[in-house]
């Protein structure tokens, strides 16, 4: 449909220019019928049965152990690189998929256009809120309804093609032949399509790289490869880190808006809609993690902004030193080190050195407490870290950096608060969030909580987890710890008798907080001793929503996760 309004230079385009679908074909994928049976976020299953290494040699790789294959399927508006983070059961070319039927034998799932799967194409989201855009997929990926893609075996047309499509001209036209946001490919295969033109080859093939380079910066990507911070070496000082890191962000931001606008300036001469659309592209569209005005479009204030964007950098660091001690990273090895599954392997890894200058945990089970009562809880540990990696002489400095940075805009200042206990208030009322939201309510360390008191608390490895897990954190951590509390308790009674006035008022306050907490672990004790003795197994092909609901009220926040209310025995 061409719209009525349609001005005059944007009419001649459509009659005097190719048709993006005579270049390019432009296919719908498949449908499971199922996604939450079928699809995974590739983070909830073990990394040995999926296909998200080696992909440009697919063809080479023995598939027969593999069931996780990495699908296109939409999300949100980015463009050039990314959005990869969901894998689909193709296992055995998609048995189960295709042969996934309604009770009464009718097919309920419907797959397309299969022949094209694994290529190397162009993806976007089938529906949008707002403009459209692509984003380059490499060899080894298959696709689903959601997330359309665009194929040539011309990989120069490819190019050339996302280049077209990431610009406000193809919004021009999708204005006119799509006007209800939803992108399917008859809409996309009418936007003319001018003669190709080696420049926006060139400009095509940086933003990409550009914009894969910043999606694999965080740990959602799998070709993630270690903390942005730790590739900073020319300083021991976090503060200076923060400041390189910002201005290389500032750069990169800089060179893919100029891209861009060069890009949509040619097409604009190309088609000449030169007097039809003035648009030139914002900073805050150009779609990068690295970009705070495009990441915080929300926040209009630019000190909380630039607030905002230090904080987000430091919860992030302290993720990457939780998977270090997780065993997930290693500062001996690049990328993902461990994400199997039962901790199978794990210790074979250890043997081989992998967790040589900074000492993986030896059983994925990290307590997360709001004081010191275990010399190897979490915020002990990223003390050793931030030691280990920038050194004794700056240790203080950089603590204090972390502990003010946190305080910028995740958790409120504390008047006369050390900055380690900063960063363990963080840890203890902020992580667990913050790390829900990152892994989008399928997160991979399982926050294990005594209750409200947050008498004992501790992260466990999804990947590391076994089915001895419960009985070694009941014998390692919360029987010790409920002799610690009632120690203390005893302690405190003396202390009570023998105190009076102000200070028998506040020793009595301290007993009876730990009193709380006492019976609330000892109440855990009852409930984790139950689940341990029933030795209960997982298995991660079923996804974080279903293996989180197996522990009844042990584990925080299960509803959020599960949708159901845990049981309660």
């Amino acid at each position: 449909p061409i719209a009525y309004w349609i001005d005059l230079p944007s009419l001649l385009s459509f009659r005097h220019h190719k048709k993006l679908g005579e270049k390019i074909a432009l296919k719908a994928g498949m449908s499971t019928g199922d996604n939450i049976k079928f699809q995974r976020y590739w983070y909830e299953v073990s990394i040995k049965k999926t296909l998200i290494t080696n992909k440009e040699s697919n063809t080479k790789i023995d598939i027969h152990n593999i069931k996780w294959f990495p699908c296109s399927s939409g999300g949100e508006y980015r463009k050039w690189y990314g959005n990869n983070e969901i894998v689909v059961n193709w296992e055995n070319n998609g048995y189960e998929i295709r042969n996934f039927k309604f009770e009464n034998g009718k097919t309920r799932s419907a797959v397309r256009n299969d022949e094209y799967y694994f290529r190397e194409g162009i993806t976007w989201s089938k529906i949008s809120q707002g403009n459209f855009c692509v984003r380059y997929r490499p060899k080894g990926f298959v696709f689903d309804d959601t997330g359309r893609c665009g194929f040539s075996n011309n990989k120069n047309e490819l190019l050339y093609a996302a280049g077209l499509m990431c610009t406000p001209v193809v919004n021009h036209y999708l204005s006119i032949l799509a006007p209800t946001l939803s992108f399917t490919s008859g809409e996309l295969a009418s936007v003319p399509y001018p003669e190709i033109e080696d420049e926006i080859i060139e400009l095509v093939t940086n933003a990409i790289e550009i914009a894969k380079n910043d999606w694999d910066s965080q740990e959602q990507s799998w070709d993630y490869v270690c903390s942005p911070l730790l590739e900073h070496n020319s300083t021991q000082l976090l503060r200076n880190i923060y400041k390189q890191k910002i201005n290389t962000n500032i750069k990169l931001v800089e060179t893919l808006l100029l891209i861009e606008n060069t890009i949509n300036n040619i097409f604009i001469d190309k088609l000449q809609l030169d007097k039809t659309i003035i648009k030139a592209v914002l900073q805050s569209e150009i779609t990068l993690l690295c970009n705070p005005n495009y990441r915080y479009k929300n926040i209009q204030d630019h000190t909380d902004l630039t607030n905002k964007y230090y904080t987000d950098i430091t919860i992030d660091i302290l993720s990457y030193i939780i998977g270090c001690m997780m065993g997930r990273y290693s500062l001996d090895r690049e990328g993902l080190v461990y994400a199997h599954e039962g901790n199978k392997g794990f210790a074979e890894l250890v043997a081989e050195d992998a967790y040589k200058t900074f000492p993986a945990d030896n059983d994925g089970i990290l307590p997360l407490m709001d004081d010191e009562w275990f010399d190897d809880d979490v915020t002990s540990r990223v003390k050793e870290f931030v030691r280990t990696v920038w050194g004794e002489e700056h240790l203080q400095e950089n603590l204090e950096f972390i502990a003010e940075s946190l305080c910028l805009y995740a958790i409120k200042p504390k008047k006369g608060e050390s900055a380690l206990d900063t960063i363990r208030r963080y840890l203890s009322t902020q992580f667990w969030k913050d790390h829900m939201k990152m892994y989008k309510k399928r997160p991979i360390y399982w926050l294990f909580s005594s209750g409200k008191e947050k008498a004992f608390e501790c992260l466990v490895y999804l990947h590391r987890y076994n089915d001895a897990t419960l009985a070694r954190m009941r014998t390692e951590y919360v029987v010790p710890l409920l002799a610690r509390y009632q120690a203390n308790i005893d302690r405190l009674n003396e202390q009570v008798d023998g105190a009076s006035g102000g200070e028998a008022t506040r020793l009595k306050r301290e007993r009876d907080s730990l009193s709380k907490k006492f019976n609330e672990l000892r109440s855990f004790d009852d409930r984790l001793r139950h689940y341990a003795d029933m030795r209960i197994s997982i298995d991660l092909d079923d996804g974080v929503k279903v293996n989180y609901g197996k522990f009844g009220d042990l584990l925080a926040d299960v509803k959020a996760i599960t949708g159901n209310a845990p049981e309660i025995i």
